[in-house]
């Protein structure tokens, strides 16, 4: 028992000793492990139980210091509050489209519903764009930027309000990032990009994830306020979305308590389902709420986010 108990202390605190330094990158299937650390984490009292009842006190020590660590790192994530009002208040959405398999009208009926004013989509193609055309969201949101293509590596911009200098930035395996300035009334011009990285689900596409989440956009707190939305296919527990993050953004649903909202995968696949879609807010923006919905025919969870952008 007492090796029993030294081997899952010592497991979970790898887990904790990775998840302080940070190394979550090149080796498939490690590379998934940072996404289950929420889940992993829970696990930890494991360990800390077993080594009490048959009174291991030092490997119990060792799995309670490990739970610790894994704990400071998720909880923060639930405790969050709003921000007090900055200035006008929009509301964004992203949503990925599984490769135009999303149901057209369902979407538009959503984003209708919540008065979403700038929406960002993934694996837009070009046939779900012509319907979502037929459905009326050019009606809704009438300025757009968009960059389909016939698979998962489309993506679009549209808004309520004026669009500038759009643009697009191509990535490995015909990814494409869509951005473009959004002018709301009363608000600071923000730039919007829309992001869709590769994901690491198996050791060939483990390149091109990494390539992808190097060449995230840095927020520029200096110079334009700046908004990412998408499929990032990372979670908070990554290093790189991290060092992001420490640019100068907020990850808008963990500002608000919201960080365990997972949005993938909802279509039945039978995994263990994460927080890989997010709203990434420049520090300057407020954020008010965050709330995900589910859309028929996608396997991810469309996630809005409300904001108060500086005047």
């Amino acid at each position: 028992m007492t090796a029993a108990c030294w081997l899952l202390a010592g497991g979970w605190a790898a887990l904790a000793l990775e998840r302080l330094i940070g190394f979550d990158g090149g080796i498939w299937p490690l590379v998934l492990v940072p996404a289950l650390l929420p889940y992993l984490a829970v696990g930890a009292l494991l360990p800390v139980l077993l080594s009490l009842a048959t009174k291991r006190w030092l490997p119990a020590l060792l799995a309670l210091a490990a739970a610790l660590v894994l704990a400071g790192t998720v909880a923060p994530r639930m405790t969050g509050r709003a921000d007090p009002v900055r200035g006008p208040g929009v509301e964004v959405m992203t949503a990925n489209l599984n490769e135009g398999h999303a149901d057209p009208a369902a979407l538009v009926a959503l984003v209708r519903a919540h008065r979403v004013d700038v929406l960002a989509l993934a694996e837009l193609t070009d046939g779900e764009l012509a319907a979502l055309t037929r459905a009326g969201l050019d009606q809704t949101l009438p300025y757009a930027a968009t960059n389909p293509s016939d698979t998962s590596t489309g993506t679009g911009l549209f808004s309520r309000y004026p669009l500038t200098e759009p643009g697009r930035r191509r990535l490995l395996n015909d990814y494409v990032e869509t951005a473009a300035t959004v002018h709301v009334p009363g608000a600071q011009p923000v730039l919007v990009t829309v992001v869709h990285y590769c994901a690491p689900a198996d050791p060939s596409q483990v390149a091109c994830w990494e390539y992808g989440r190097s060449r995230i956009p840095a927020a520029t707190p200096d110079g334009p306020v700046r908004l990412l939305l998408g499929d990032f296919n990372l979670t908070l527990d990554y290093r790189a979305l991290r060092a992001v993050l420490d640019t100068g953004y907020r990850d808008a649903a963990a500002v608000v308590g919201r960080g365990l909202a997972t949005t993938w995968p909802y279509n039945g696949t039978p995994l263990p389902r994460v927080a890989i879609d997010h709203v990434l807010a420049d520090r300057r923006i407020g954020v008010r709420a965050v709330s995900p919905y589910q859309i028929n025919g996608s396997d991810h969870r469309a996630l809005a986010a409300e904001l108060s952008l500086p005047g």
